[in-house]
């Protein structure tokens, strides 16, 4: 046993500081980027904005919607495979395959990768330091050469480096900060996230690698925050949750709309895809009830409204620009929340 006594920090604990801009308005602000992959030698343009691989977030009617302002989306690994074919080129050129690493799990990924155009796959697993999973994505790197590989999660940067050594493009960021994700309660495990961005962000940047921070904002100012820790892409679950075109029923209750939304290692998901839970394992994710929010083309220009302005507000001209920018400075407090019950949504 041992302590490391360094402090880590997540987004609560940081504010970023304002700077001079030569910036005339936040509409000048681009959040286009531009990627070329190491390991597979291919290019992706766009906004690095991933709706999460969860049944809920990741739908192709999610996916559509947010290709039409170039963010990402990855499908959640139940979607059966003549969907993906429906798919546009537009649309698909937007969505992560998300993969297991079951074997029929792999069966799945080569029979969709070998119907669609899509260069983008997803391996996700909650606990990306086993030796099994580092071992499948050398596997699927061998499989699928020119293909962006996206894999995690992990925490530190040694596996970090050893997961772009094994074949990873990008690197997922995250244990445990995820709204419906209870494995530190469950397990005492994990890492306060943006400490974490900035240890794996920096450990893949080094191999030519590139992160993607996966869970624990809230709002956009914690993504904000993300890109500003050196993290490529950001990945969001429970702030695409609720809206129309996420997977379930909008239904009432007290007067109030809700849609469900439930971690992917929680009772309900387990046993709607797996029909139990193995006796050797706890439940990791909560199940909750989300107000209802309307279309998802709304909370998009909110966030990137706050993108915007989080770039002018220290003179970044482009969200490339915006880590180069940010000095961090330590709080106490973020928000002055004497109201904050009292607003009307």
């Amino acid at each position: 046993m041992r302590i490391d006594e360094d402090i880590k920090l997540d987004f609560k604990d940081v504010l970023i500081r304002p700077k001079r801009s030569t910036l005339n308005s936040r509409s000048e602000v681009d959040l286009i980027r531009e990627y070329k992959f190491f390991r597979c030698g291919l290019t992706w343009q766009g906004i690095p904005i991933i709706a999460a691989n969860m049944d809920h977030t990741g739908t192709f009617a999610v996916a559509k919607a947010l290709a039409k302002h170039k963010l990402l989306t990855a499908i959640y690994k139940f979607a059966d495979a003549k969907d993906w074919q429906a798919l546009d080129k537009e649309t698909l050129k937007h969505c992560f395959v998300t993969s297991g690493t079951r074997k029929e799990d792999f069966e799945r990924l080569t029979t969709i990768l070998k119907t669609t155009n899509t260069s983008l796959i997803c391996l996700d697993i909650a606990n990306g330091y086993s030796q099994h999973f580092v071992d499948f994505l050398k596997r699927t790197r061998e499989a699928f050469p020119n293909k962006i590989i996206m894999a995690g999660n992990v925490v530190t940067g040694e596996m970090t480096e050893e997961l772009v050594i094994a074949g990873a493009d990008i690197v997922k960021v995250g244990i445990g900060p995820g709204s419906v994700c209870v494995t530190r309660t469950k397990t005492g495990v994990g890492y306060p996230q943006l400490s974490a961005i900035i240890e794996c962000a920096d450990a893949a940047h080094g191999l030519k690698g590139h992160v993607c921070a996966d869970g624990g904002c809230v709002v956009p100012g914690d993504i904000a925050k993300a890109f500003a820790a050196g993290a490529d892409f950001v990945m969001l679950g429970g702030m695409f949750a609720g809206h129309d075109e996420c997977a379930g029923d909008i239904e009432e209750k007290n007067d109030r709309k809700f849609k469900r939304f439930y971690g992917m290692s929680s009772a309900e998901a387990m046993q709607k895809y797996y029909g139990e839970i193995s006796d050797y394992r706890a439940s990791e994710g909560r199940s909750v009830d989300i107000p209802y929010r309307g279309a998802i083309e709304n909370t998009v220009f909110d966030i990137l409204g706050g993108l915007r302005s989080a770039c002018a507000y220290v003179g970044a001209c482009s969200l490339k620009e915006l880590s180069k920018r940010t000095t961090f400075i330590r709080v106490t407090q973020q928000l002055n929340e004497v109201y904050s019950h009292h607003e009307v949504k």
